[in-house]
């Protein structure tokens, strides 16, 4: 073979395996995870991401464009049928690998009710909620809103790394180098964070939505109660009163809810209360998709409480 044939060869294989790497196609059913997976694909591909922003993960309707990014993926994370109760149909078709993260070895995992003793909830209805979170919240059942525990995403950023690892293994070390470096800055993460909601980790707040259990079991906080309310319901004027005494009790609070909407309750609820309106963003709506995303997302739930918590 003539050196020119020899090079020709050599500059084709290379080609395809620079080809093949690319075409490791991730895919994620939430902003969290994507974020997670840029962690761990940092410098050799972009996850893609399946719900558009602002969509609920509990109730999406699939357009025929996201079940053929479904079937394409290589690979597809999401949290399980607890949080996205839309996917397992469509994933039954699927013939490439699918990961519900909820169901990895290791996982922790909490359950709603478990502190109930805690705390005092103002619920109108244990199965309803705000803005569409009409998911199972009843005692008992899964909190499926495990990415708020930077443990959790250290155990799927390990699963990402082995599963890229082996669809990609020219760049197994590259994946488990991100994966070190990743670890390694939320260990310096969860120590800012701590330092920045320590002096008002006793202040009452109040939320929308109960999906932030893990961020303040990880972090020392704990919501005062949760005013969960279906936004197609408007309740009762029995009802209104009855969570308006529960602020008038606790006197100076906070009470989030997560964009893009406030339900329509806060202003009549907190009216002539010396109560602050605030937001948390549980799915990171603002943040950027690279390797830093996720550590955004952790960041800013912690400075919204704290900004807010201050002030009172």
């Amino acid at each position: 073979m003539s050196r020119f044939s020899t090079l020709f060869v050599a500059f084709i294989t290379f080609a395809g395996l620079g080809q093949a790497h690319a075409d490791v196609r991730v895919l994620t059913s939430i902003k969290p995870l994507q974020q997670i997976a840029a962690a761990v694909q940092e410098g050799v591909g972009s996850p893609d991401v399946l719900l558009p922003p602002g969509a609920s993960p509990h109730h999406y309707a699939l357009r025929p464009s996201d079940v053929r990014r479904v079937a394409d993926a290589d690979l597809l994370y999401w949290i399980g049928p607890d949080m996205e109760n839309f996917l397992p149909r469509v994933l039954g078709t699927r013939s490439k690998p699918s990961v519900a993260v909820q169901s990895l070895p290791q996982m922790q995992l909490r359950h709603f009710g478990e502190d109930s003793h805690s705390h005092e909830q103002a619920h109108e209805d244990a199965h309803q909620a705000h803005d569409g979170h009409d998911h199972d919240h009843r005692p008992g059942s899964l909190d499926a809103h495990l990415w708020l525990s930077s443990a959790n995403a250290r155990i799927i950023a390990a699963r990402m790394a082995q599963d890229l690892a082996a669809a990609d293994p020219a760049n197994a070390s590259r994946y488990q180098g991100n994966l070190q470096a990743f670890t390694q800055r939320l260990d310096s993460l969860d120590q800012r964070i701590r330092t920045r909601v320590a002096k008002v980790a006793g202040k009452p707040y109040f939320v929308f939505h109960e999906a932030f259990d893990y961020f303040e079991a990880t972090y020392g906080l704990k919501h005062t109660g949760v005013f969960s309310v279906a936004s197609e319901v408007q309740p009762g004027a029995q009802h209104v009163a009855a969570m308006r005494k529960r602020l008038q009790e606790v006197g100076k609070t906070c009470v989030f809810s997560e964009p893009p909407l406030r339900p329509r309750l806060a202003e009549t609820l907190t009216a002539g209360l010396p109560v602050r309106l605030a937001e948390l963003d549980a799915l990171g709506g603002t943040e950027t998709v690279d390797a830093h995303g996720y550590e955004q997302l952790l960041e800013n739930l912690g400075n919204d409480l704290a900004n807010c918590l201050e002030q009172l």
